[in-house]
Parts: C-alpha cells; sequence; structure tokens
C-alpha cells in the first residue's frame, strides 16, 4: 500500500495585479520528511507556505493535507498542521506560561490538560526559567522558541516553520535546529522556508529551490550539488618538471578537462570512486603531489548557479 503524502501542490498560482508571485508550482511532501523551501528574498516562498496553510487564497491550484483539500476542507486540514509565527496575537504582557495557557484552552484542551501541556513544552524549549517573564522581556531567541511552542500544542504531524532562525545568534540557531531534529525524530514532517543554505543543507532530506515563483530545481541536497558540476580535486605537482606528465595522466584518466595553475592542477570528477584511479596512475608514473584536496560542490554552488545571473 502506498504511503499517503502529507502534502500534494498541484499548479500553485498567485497574482497579485499584474505580477505573477507564484507561477504554476508544483510538489509533493513525504510523511516523516523535512522538506525545505529555498529561495531569495521576494521568490515566492514565503507566498507559497501561505496558500499551503490557507492563510493565502490560492488563485489557481490546489492543495492536499494528507488527503484533504484545504479549499473544500479547509477546517479539517487546518487541525493537521502547526504553524510558526501565525500566533500574531500573543500577549507582550503576560508571561509565556500564560500565553501558552490561554492558546491551550483556545485549542480545546481542559484546564488540567492546558496546564501539563504548558509544563511539557516549558521543558522542552528551555523556558522554564523564563516562564513567568513578561514576554517584552525575551530575547529573540526565546520569542522564536514560545512560538513554536506555541504551533506544538496540539502534537501536529505536519509542522510549517517559516524562517525560523532568523535574525538569531549562531548558538540559538544551533539550539533550534536541535529542536527541530528532535521533531523529526519523533516523527513529525517539517516544511522549512529558509535564506541559509548551510540550514537546508543541515536538515532537509529534500529541497525545492524557488526564484521568481517558479519551482526551479528539486531534490536531496547531494542530487543538487550533484548537478552543479560534481566533485573537484586538485592538488600540487612538486617538481616543475612533472606538471606536463600530470596533466596527460589526469587528462586519460578522467577524460575530462585539467585546469592548470602553476604547478597546481584541479579537475571535476564525475563521482568521488574516480580519485582511486587517479592517484594510482600518479604513483606508478612517480609523479609526487601534496596538498591534494577533494572539494564537494555546496548548497552555496546550487544557489548561484540556479538563481544568479537570471534576475
Amino acid at each position: 500500500m502506498r504511503k499517503m503524502n502529507a502534502i500534494e501542490v498541484s499548479h500553485l498560482t498567485k497574482r497579485f495585479g499584474d505580477k505573477v508571485a507564484v507561477d504554476d508550482v508544483s510538489f509533493t511532501v513525504g510523511t516523516g520528511e523535512v522538506f525545505g523551501l529555498l529561495g531569495p528574498n521576494g521568490a515566492g516562498k514565503t507566498t507559497t507556505l501561505r496558500m499551503i496553510t490557507t492563510l493565502l487564497k490560492i488563485d489557481q491550484g490546489s492543495v492536499t493535507i494528507f488527503g484533504h483539500d484545504t479549499a473544500k476542507e479547509g477546517r479539517l486540514a487546518r487541525s493537521m498542521f502547526g504553524l510558526t509565527g501565525q500566533y500574531a496575537s500573543v500577549d507582550e504582557d503576560i508571561s509565556a506560561r500564560e500565553n501558552l495557557m490561554i492558546f491551550s484552552r483556545l485549542n480545546g484542551l481542559s484546564r488540567a490538560e492546558s496546564k501539563q501541556r504548558t509544563t511539557e513544552l516549558l521543558t522542552e524549549f528551555s523556558l522554564v526559567d523564563s516562564a513567568d517573564k513578561a514576554l517584552k522581556d525575551f530575547s529573540g531567541g526565546m520569542r522564536r522558541r514560545l512560538d513554536l511552542a506555541v504551533s506544538l500544542i496540539t502534537r501536529p504531524a505536519l509542522i510549517f516553520l517559516d524562517e525560523p532562525t532568523t535574525g538569531l545568534d549562531p548558538r540559538t540557531r544551533t539550539q533550534m535546529w536541535d529542536t527541530i531534529r528532535k521533531l523529526v525524530d519523533q516523527g513529525s514532517t517539517i516544511v522549512l522556508t529558509t535564506q541559509y543554505l548551510d540550514e537546508a543543507d543541515a536538515l532537509a532530506d529534500r529541497i525545492a529551490v524557488i526564484d521568481h515563483g517558479q519551482l526551479v530545481k528539486i531534490g536531496t541536497p547531494a542530487e543538487l550539488k550533484q548537478q552543479v558540476g560534481g566533485t573537484t580535486l586538485t592538488f600540487t605537482v612538486d617538481q616543475p618538471k612533472q606538471v606536463a606528465t600530470a596533466v596527460k595522466l589526469v587528462t586519460t584518466q578522467l577524460k575530462a578537462v585539467v585546469q592548470r595553475a602553476g604547478q597546481q592542477l584541479s579537475v571535476t570528477l564525475d563521482q568521488v570512486a574516480q580519485l582511486t584511479p587517479v592517484l594510482t596512475a600518479l604513483q606508478q608514473a612517480k609523479v609526487a603531489i601534496s596538498h591534494l584536496t577533494v572539494q564537494e560542490p555546496s548548497l552555496d554552488d546550487v544557489f548561484m548557479d540556479l538563481t544568479v545571473g537570471k534576475n
């Protein structure tokens, strides 16, 4: 039996006047995966997220959440997910504990259940020591953790995180990453929008790159990196008189163009397994090398390749 997708997005389109903000975007999100929406500012990723979560009307296309069409069964679909940042009405003048209690009651929990869930969430998000402080005294990181805690009151199976670590210091960012990983370990499906390439690389199982409202590429981080052009092998030939021999050997082995800068040679590998035959050939020819590096392409390379120069 085929496993149901958490989300199915089909031909999603949104216009604001003459501007097409999201242009015929389609993708699926599998149950239990972390799915990243990556793109520059204004690319359309947040607009896409707002349509999926029913905060913005869809002009064309459809979205299903665990098989439920958001246009026809909006209330049921909304009950199945949590969204960080949706609670703009949290009260700045009362404490984290009081806010969690209020939203627990609004979500239908009894007073006893609300108290228990509030205690669990304060503990889980390291807010116990600050539980009775007013929100206006919270740091950005504490506020972000509280936003996430509020969205998890009902233990939703699907969680949307819209730019969850923007503006946070590196330590708090790492704490949020740990929290997100813990949610995944507990079985949650997560959709993450982010501008941070390292964040998408560290957390996402698959990534959709959106630019100018269009889905330009989708795949695992490894697949996206591979499409940029493979792994770069760089090394220095110790003896200047052996450089020409080294270039010939590497060219023969890889059937690829070797870049030369003095005694330093660089070449792109289609796969890492090609490295061993190259090194063996150099060794057999008694070509001494040093400063060898094998550099995988990064998501920065992917991002630049897919979005820069297309603006």
